[in-house]
Parts: C-alpha cells; sequence; structure tokens
C-alpha cells in the first residue's frame, strides 16, 4: 500500500503545480479578451491573432487543468443518489468508473487524435485566417498531453479510492 501511497503523493503534488500554472493563463486571458474589447469597440481595429490567442489559451486551461480540476473533485457531477451514499460506497462509484469509464475513454481519445495531430506537425499547421496564428501544431499537441496527465491524475483517484475500500486510509470526508 505504500507505493500506492507514493504514487498518490507524487501525482498530486504533480497536478497542483500543474494546475498553478495553468491557472496563470486565466489572467492571461482575461487581459487578452480585455484588449481585444478596447480594440475592437473603442478604436474599430480588431486582430484576428487576438482573437485566436483567446481561444488557444482556453483550449490549454481547458486541456491542461483537467487533471487538476479531477484532483479538486471539481468536475461536474450528478449528485442525487451519490451525496446520500457512504464514503465507501463512493469510493467504490468512483473507482469503477474511473476504469470503466475515465481511463478507457482518456486512451479512445489520444489513439483517435493521433493521426490528426501527426499531420498537423508534418505540415506544421497553421491558422488559415489571414492575420491568424501560427504553431497551430503546438496547441493540437495539447489533446493528448492533457489526457494523459488525466489518466495519470485518474490513477491517482484510483488509487485513493483503493485505499480507502479496503480500509487503508483513515481520514474521514
Amino acid at each position: 500500500m505504500e507505493i500506492l501511497k507514493y504514487y498518490i503523493r507524487i501525482m498530486d503534488a504533480f497536478s497542483e503545480k500543474t494546475g498553478t500554472v495553468v491557472s496563470w493563463l486565466s489572467t492571461l486571458l482575461v487581459i487578452a479578451v480585455f484588449y481585444d474589447v478596447i480594440m475592437r469597440y473603442v478604436f474599430r481595429n480588431g486582430s484576428i491573432a487576438i482573437q485566436e490567442l483567446q481561444w488557444h489559451i482556453f483550449s490549454v486551461i481547458f486541456l491542461l487543468g483537467a487533471a487538476f480540476t479531477l484532483k479538486r473533485d471539481g468536475h461536474v457531477r450528478v449528485d442525487i443518489i451519490y451525496t446520500k451514499m457512504s464514503r465507501k460506497a463512493k469510493a467504490w462509484v468512483d473507482f469503477v468508473c474511473t476504469f470503466i469509464f475515465l481511463i478507457p475513454f482518456s486512451i479512445i481519445i489520444i489513439y483517435s487524435t493521433k493521426m490528426f495531430i501527426m499531420g498537423s506537425w508534418a505540415v506544421r499547421e497553421i491558422s488559415s485566417d489571414p492575420g491568424g496564428l501560427h504553431f497551430r501544431y503546438l496547441l493540437k499537441a495539447m489533446i493528448p498531453a492533457g489526457f494523459v496527465l488525466l489518466i495519470l491524475q485518474g490513477v491517482s483517484e484510483g488509487f485513493k479510492n483503493l485505499l480507502i475500500i479496503t480500509g487503508h486510509d483513515k481520514e474521514k470526508k
């Protein structure tokens, strides 16, 4: 059980650090949106690059922040039945769902986007809009990166639930 606890500590710390770094992108996103609004509505001078930058930043926040959100139990959940369950029953539901849904779905996404991303890297894809951003292939590389982080954190969450199920985690929640 110590190896599970070690993995949990390492992965949780990594997800926390990643989440903290990614959270600063929210500030950058707000600045980009503010700049775009001022330029468009005050100076009547919009920029395709700034508009694309906004959705690029949002995409990175979403993809790389998913593992952090999972660690913090921040994903949307329908809690009608779940909230009335015991801690051990919740651990069972989370454990089973992690290994039946989360991890296989993440693997499918990584696998199914492989050719899409490789094609983008092969041609060093850029924006099709005049004045758009270059390096779109880097953004597309965030797809498997985000899902790999999600798998790693999902395994950590699964291990936490296994410790609860087996009685090796005495923490009360």
